[in-house]
């Protein structure tokens, strides 16, 4: 049975964007057999449309590269325009909705924040943006102990010691932007002309 052309098309697509993909992360195909379990000779095969992917391989491969299965065959969009957020409780009774979907650097989240009553100060790698949506935001950095406000914004290196709660005893819904590396954000001011 002959699969139908928008199928047979993107399959013919998977291999060369797996060896995109691999020159991209600059990876011979000696380390990403390493890396897979999958032997040089079936991974050239499969970048050159020699071998059709199926999900013994690619499943690996996805691993490898650290991107959703989605990504690699290019699989098209299906229509539904909604995203599925899972809310996480904190163990401080707060609640966190990982707004990013693929891995990466950069990781976005909606956090909503109880009262957490004092301070406590913690610190570890990273760079921490903060937009506060509604409720009042109190953030302690080093020396410094602000509120913020709907609209207002935060950014600081998270090595330094921080804690951020609500100001005033009510929840508290904010933005938070994380990059683990102390990426830092960019935010530009108006357009380039």
């Amino acid at each position: 049975m002959d699969e139908p052309l928008p199928y047979r098309a993107v399959l013919d697509e998977v291999g060369p964007r797996l060896r995109r993909l691999r020159a991209k992360r600059g990876l011979t195909l000696a380390a990403l057999s390493e890396a897979t379990g999958i032997s040089k000779s079936t991974l050239s095969r499969l970048e050159s449309g020699q071998r059709r992917p199926s999900l013994e391989l690619l499943l690996p491969l996805a691993g490898a590269y650290q991107v959703p299965l989605d990504d690699l065959v290019g699989a098209p969009e299906v229509g539904d325009p909604r995203v599925r957020l899972t809310p996480r409780a904190l163990s401080n009774g707060g609640t966190f909705v990982p707004l990013s979907r693929r891995p990466g650097p950069l990781q976005a989240y909606k956090l909503i924040i109880p009262d957490r009553g004092e301070p406590e100060f913690r610190t570890h790698e990273g760079y921490e943006w903060l937009y506060v949506l509604d409720g009042r935001l109190r953030i302690v950095l080093a020396e410094h102990d602000l509120v913020l406000g709907p609209g207002e914004v935060a950014e600081f290196d998270t090595r330094l010691p921080h804690w951020f709660g609500s100001a005033d005893g009510r929840p508290v819904e904010i933005l938070s932007l994380f990059g683990r590396q102390g990426e830092r954000m960019h935010v530009r001011a108006k357009p380039r002309a």
